[in-house]
């Protein structure tokens, strides 16, 4: 089963360099199966590390809950509307199916057919109408398909019509008295070697006349038979047996329940389930986007669907994960956040949580430990996600771990790391290339402080002359993402590369923001000179002035 490793929502740098290494790492030693995934595209700055590190971006997923593709059979047994029941009844043994799904001839889907309604078309008497049960609707080929014979004579043998199975079992007198109370062409007579039988059924025209037992017409019966245009079959078996055979070659077509419930494969199993649980139906194909049949479900199938297993990097909390995971198997977590309380399991997992400046610290310290060398382009990755995090090793939560990780890494990358930081930081401005509103959902976080939930945003320019542009802008998309996710505020840091210093934008303030003792440049702005990190400076600083506010106060707007 795939093991997908994920980095936090709105993801950075960090946490998709991360999920790519360690999936590497994970396919080398322990887990082959292992994909790296994430919440949604690169920004423009994860996307130029990958390529100059010529990696592949990680596989976007927005939720890991199972879909109905991922429960259904995709190994289709199907049935043509054309087939016949011995057809049918045998694939449907042989695969031990209780339902299959009835294409066309063009192959789209038009129905089902269940077991029992299949062996309705044989079994079924109407007492009402004995001729019903004595009509066959197919053609000559299929019905010498079904008795296993050959054919002495052939008159368009394919064409599909309704025919009166008779058996020439009674006095000659009586079956030719018979004989002429059904029209000719639908007749098809069923006789051993009776030649008192079969010279008035040929003289009569039948459709066609059955031979059993191995018998064949004599030539001048032949001849008899040519003349007047009747198909004649030679049947190996007995008459019992060849009238049984021939009931089996009816059409499917009556059968085949037209008015049927089909899944999406891209529908929520849980979205699914009741409708699936209240349906009277055995079986139910799978539909892609363009309608093809693309897979077949049961009743069982969406009961326990399988959980995903998740290897979470650069965060811990549920609230920060990918749609889905709380229902999810978590098998490790690879952070260098704080603690946030939400994430749970029902067994034991490997945890590591170390305060480093980066996620791919972590990464590289498990390569080292697991004896391996990263490729290239691998270290590459790892050292983007170190110089994104720690801002080139100049943020305060830069430690002596970090700068032995991407020393280490830097020996394994033959190129210039510091004409690549310089690179990485000029290219994709979220203040030049994004709208107002992507800008605050670029590395956005949210948290729960002391009975208050808020987001944090950052984003790292050089200079702050965009920014000061597009202020106003800013403080209203901010507001609206409040009101979105019913925050109780946002905020947006704008941290300058350059001078190591940030603005803090804000969508209102709460109570007792008043303690921030960092001056305010305008409304809900807030310059903070010397901070840099969300983790270690500005989130502690947060939670502070919360704690110092009373529970009852309300937020300032």
């Amino acid at each position: 089963m795939t093991v997908y490793v994920f980095g936090h929502r709105n993801p950075d740098t960090d946490a998709i360099c991360s999920a790519i290494a360690y999936a590497d790492l994970l396919r080398r030693t322990t887990r082959p199966d292992a994909v790296a995934a994430c919440c949604g595209p690169p920004n423009a700055r994860t996307e130029f590390a990958l390529e100059k590190a010529g990696v592949e971006q990680p596989r976007i997923m927005m939720d890991v809950r199972p879909e109905i593709e991922d429960v259904s059979c995709r190994d289709v047994v199907t049935a043509c509307d054309e087939d016949v029941f011995f057809e049918v009844y045998q694939r449907m043994s042989q695969h031990k199916l209780r339902a299959i799904p009835i294409l066309s001839r063009q192959g789209h889907l038009t129905g089902i057919l269940s077991l029992p309604d299949l062996l309705e078309l044989v079994f079924h008497v109407d007492d009402h109408d004995p001729i019903h049960s004595r009509q066959v609707h197919s053609s000559l080929e299929k019905i010498c398909s079904a008795v296993g014979g050959q054919y002495q004579n052939q008159v368009e043998i394919d064409r599909r019509e309704t025919m009166i199975v008779m058996v020439g079992a009674m006095s000659s007198g009586g079956f030719t008295e018979r004989l002429h109370r059904y029209p000719a062409e639908q007749l098809l007579v069923v006789s051993g070697d009776r030649p008192t039988i079969q010279v008035p059924a040929l003289e009569h025209s039948v459709r066609g006349l059955v031979v059993t037992g191995g018998y064949q017409l004599s030539p001048g019966l032949l001849r008899l038979a040519e003349a007047n245009n009747v198909t004649v079959i030679n049947s190996p078996h007995d008459t019992a047996t060849t009238v049984l055979r021939i009931k089996s070659a009816r059409s499917i077509d009556s059968a085949i329940l037209r008015d049927f419930i089909t899944v999406s494969n891209k529908q929520l199993v849980e979205e699914a389930r009741p409708t699936i649980q209240r349906a009277r139906q055995f079986m139910f194909p799978v539909l892609d986007d363009e309608g093809r049949l693309v897979g077949v479900l049961s009743k069982s199938d969406v009961n326990n669907p399988p959980k995903p297993q998740l290897i979470l990097v650069d965060h811990n909390e549920f609230t920060q994960a990918v749609a889905g995971a709380e229902n999810a198997d978590i098998l490790e977590v690879l952070d260098h956040h704080r603690l946030g309380g939400t994430l749970r399991s029902q067994q034991p997992i490997r945890f590591i949580n170390e305060p480093v400046g980066s996620t791919c610290t972590l990464v590289a310290r498990q390569f080292r430990a697991a004896g391996i060398t990263p490729q290239p382009e691998i270290a590459l990755c790892m050292a983007s996600g170190i110089i994104s995090d720690t801002l080139f090793l100049r943020s305060p939560t830069t430690t002596d771990v970090d700068r032995d990780a991407l020393a280490w890494l830097s020996q394994i990358w033959s190129g210039n790391l510091e004409e690549f930081a310089q690179e990485f930081f000029e290219i994709g401005s979220a203040l030049r290339t994004c709208s107002s509103g992507q800008v605050v959902l670029e590395d956005c976080k949210e948290f729960t402080e002391h009975g208050r939930r808020f987001s944090i945003s950052q984003i790292e320019e050089i200079g702050f002359d965009l920014f000061w542009k597009r202020k106003d802008e800013l403080q209203t998309a901010l507001q609206e993402l409040t009101t979105n996710r019913r925050l109780d505020f946002s905020a947006l840091m704008i941290t300058d590369i350059a001078t190591n210093s940030s603005m803090l934008l804000m969508s209102r303030e709460p109570d007792g923001w008043d303690e921030i003792n960092y001056p305010r440049v305008d409304r809900h702005l807030y310059e903070l000179a010397g901070i840099v990190s969300r983790k270690k400076q500005l989130l502690p600083l947060i939670a502070r002035i919360l704690d110092s506010a009373k529970p009852s106060t309300l937020i300032r707007s």
